[in-house]
């Protein structure tokens, strides 16, 4: 006797503030920040928008989830991962900022418009209390003074931020660029100040190297400035 199909409907995860930034996330590469709304990602989830409203009053506290999400996956990516240096071994403290700052960037340019999702937000619970914790407790180790350390940090994050907020200005995801941002139509069009003209490799191409060089420049005046060896 042949068996009868399962009919069975699939089952579909409930509702929660997870399920719903991470369907977010899902959309944000196709879609961006600026078209990413509560009704598109109802209908990822195949419910409708009011029903997200039980868990976010707006879009910024579902962008702050969508960078709570980010977070989690990030550290979750890189628990028990060292990063491979990219250069010799320096102090503990000094390879601590490079290896987060370089996973940051990675997570960031993971998604379309990514920095801007993280730029501005507040991360819901304190899943990152631990990881920030322990980055400053590297620095106060290494002579930094608490204050220092935490100015050293942000500074570092808020270069990361920046950097690929811009980078993402030209490359809104990897292997697409932005059109109107051709260095060579660039150089032609700013002829007239040619200083300006030949900066344009030096800003809009090459970001790994560009992105090293911007940090190592942060953390050797954070040393220099604060007396760390």
């Amino acid at each position: 006797m042949t068996p009868k199909p399962d009919r069975t409907p699939p089952r579909v995860p409930p509702l929660s503030r997870t399920t719903v930034a991470e369907a977010a996330l899902r959309l944000l590469n196709e879609k961006g920040l600026e078209k990413l709304t509560l009704r598109a990602i109802a209908a990822e989830l195949d419910v409708k928008a009011p029903a997200l409203y039980w868990h976010f009053k707006n879009k910024q506290e579902l962008i702050d989830e969508m960078a709570t999400e980010m977070v989690r996956r990030m550290t979750a990516g890189d628990a028990g991962h060292e990063p491979e240096a990219a250069g010799p071994a320096g102090p503990p403290w000094r390879d601590q900022l490079l290896a987060a700052n370089r996973a940051l960037r990675r997570a960031l340019l993971s998604y379309r418009d990514g920095a801007r999702v993280f730029s501005g937000s507040r991360f819901s619970g304190t899943d990152h209390a631990e990881h920030v914790d322990a980055q400053l407790r590297v620095l106060v180790e290494a002579g930094f003074e608490l204050p220092q350390a935490v100015r050293t940090l942000t500074t570092a994050f808020l270069y990361t931020l920046g950097f690929v907020t811009e980078e993402q200005g030209v490359h809104p995801v990897p292997g697409e660029r932005r059109e109107g941002c051709d260095v060579a139509e660039r150089s032609k069009r700013l002829a007239a100040h040619p200083l300006a003209a030949a900066a344009g490799p030096h800003l809009f191409e090459d970001y790994d190297a560009h992105f090293e060089e911007g940090l190592g420049l942060i953390l050797d005046g954070a040393a220099a400035r604060y007396g760390i060896r």
